[in-house]
Protein backbone atom coordinates (compact mmCIF):
# COMPACT_ATOMS: atom_id res chain seq x y z
CA UNK A 1 0.00 0.00 0.00
CA UNK A 2 1.03 3.62 -0.96
CA UNK A 3 0.03 6.57 0.98
CA UNK A 4 0.45 10.06 -0.46
CA UNK A 5 0.71 13.23 1.63
CA UNK A 6 0.62 16.33 -0.81
CA UNK A 7 1.06 19.92 1.12
CA UNK A 8 -0.86 22.61 -0.81
CA UNK A 9 -0.67 25.79 0.27
CA UNK A 10 -3.38 28.05 -1.31
CA UNK A 11 -3.59 31.65 -2.41
CA UNK A 12 -6.51 33.03 -0.03
CA UNK A 13 -7.93 35.15 -3.36
CA UNK A 14 -8.31 31.61 -5.05
CA UNK A 15 -9.55 29.68 -2.68
CA UNK A 16 -12.88 28.97 -3.87
CA UNK A 17 -11.37 28.72 -7.20
CA UNK A 18 -9.00 26.17 -6.19
CA UNK A 19 -11.93 23.84 -4.36
CA UNK A 20 -13.95 23.53 -7.79
CA UNK A 21 -10.69 22.69 -9.72
CA UNK A 22 -9.98 20.25 -7.16
CA UNK A 23 -13.15 18.80 -7.15
CA UNK A 24 -12.54 16.90 -10.40
CA UNK A 25 -9.17 15.24 -9.23
CA UNK A 26 -10.80 14.40 -6.36
CA UNK A 27 -13.45 12.45 -7.83
CA UNK A 28 -12.12 10.86 -10.97
CA UNK A 29 -9.26 10.00 -8.75
CA UNK A 30 -11.27 7.73 -6.53
CA UNK A 31 -12.97 6.00 -9.53
CA UNK A 32 -8.95 4.63 -10.31
CA UNK A 33 -8.13 1.02 -10.38
CA UNK A 34 -6.16 0.71 -7.30
CA UNK A 35 -7.37 4.03 -5.46
CA UNK A 36 -8.28 3.03 -1.92
CA UNK A 37 -8.64 6.68 -0.87
CA UNK A 38 -8.24 9.99 -2.49
CA UNK A 39 -9.55 13.07 0.10
CA UNK A 40 -8.71 16.75 0.67
CA UNK A 41 -7.93 17.47 3.94
CA UNK A 42 -8.16 21.19 5.38
CA UNK A 43 -5.47 22.36 8.38
CA UNK A 44 -7.50 23.76 11.27
CA UNK A 45 -4.51 25.42 12.50
CA UNK A 46 -2.80 27.03 9.18
CA UNK A 47 -4.82 29.47 7.00
CA UNK A 48 -5.05 28.11 3.21
CA UNK A 49 -3.40 25.11 3.97
CA UNK A 50 -4.77 21.76 2.81
CA UNK A 51 -3.64 18.26 2.82
CA UNK A 52 -4.28 15.54 -0.43
CA UNK A 53 -3.98 11.83 1.74
CA UNK A 54 -4.04 9.37 -1.07
CA UNK A 55 -3.91 5.76 -0.57
CA UNK A 56 -3.50 3.13 -3.30
CA UNK A 57 -2.80 -0.48 -3.51
CA UNK A 58 0.27 -0.29 -5.39
CA UNK A 59 3.05 1.67 -6.73
CA UNK A 60 1.97 0.65 -10.19
CA UNK A 61 -1.55 2.55 -9.40
CA UNK A 62 0.64 5.60 -8.15
CA UNK A 63 2.14 5.71 -11.24
CA UNK A 64 -0.74 5.43 -13.72
CA UNK A 65 -2.58 8.15 -11.59
CA UNK A 66 0.35 10.00 -12.58
CA UNK A 67 -0.62 9.39 -16.25
CA UNK A 68 -4.38 10.02 -16.33
CA UNK A 69 -5.90 13.23 -17.64
CA UNK A 70 -7.30 14.78 -14.84
CA UNK A 71 -4.07 14.74 -12.74
CA UNK A 72 -2.16 16.22 -15.71
CA UNK A 73 -5.02 19.09 -15.93
CA UNK A 74 -4.69 19.72 -12.23
CA UNK A 75 -1.02 19.86 -12.18
CA UNK A 76 -1.07 22.45 -14.75
CA UNK A 77 -3.45 24.57 -13.57
CA UNK A 78 -2.33 24.47 -10.10
CA UNK A 79 0.60 26.89 -10.19
CA UNK A 80 -2.14 29.63 -10.28
CA UNK A 81 -3.24 28.78 -7.17
CA UNK A 82 -0.31 27.62 -5.27
CA UNK A 83 1.69 30.37 -3.09
CA UNK A 84 4.43 28.01 -1.99
CA UNK A 85 5.82 24.73 -4.10
CA UNK A 86 4.03 21.41 -3.37
CA UNK A 87 5.08 19.30 -0.79
CA UNK A 88 4.53 15.43 -1.45
CA UNK A 89 5.81 12.58 0.97
CA UNK A 90 5.21 9.26 -0.01
CA UNK A 91 4.77 6.29 1.86
CA UNK A 92 4.65 2.48 2.12
CA UNK A 93 2.62 1.08 4.18
CA UNK A 94 -0.07 -1.65 5.37
CA UNK A 95 -3.66 -1.42 7.27
CA UNK A 96 -3.24 -2.26 10.86
CA UNK A 97 -5.44 -4.72 12.06
CA UNK A 98 -6.81 -3.94 15.77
Amino acid sequence: MIITHAGLQINKAKEEAFLEEVRTLVDESRKEKGNISYTLMKDVEQENAYTMVEIWESLDAVEEHGKSKHFKAFVEKAPEYLVAPLEVKSYEGNEVKR
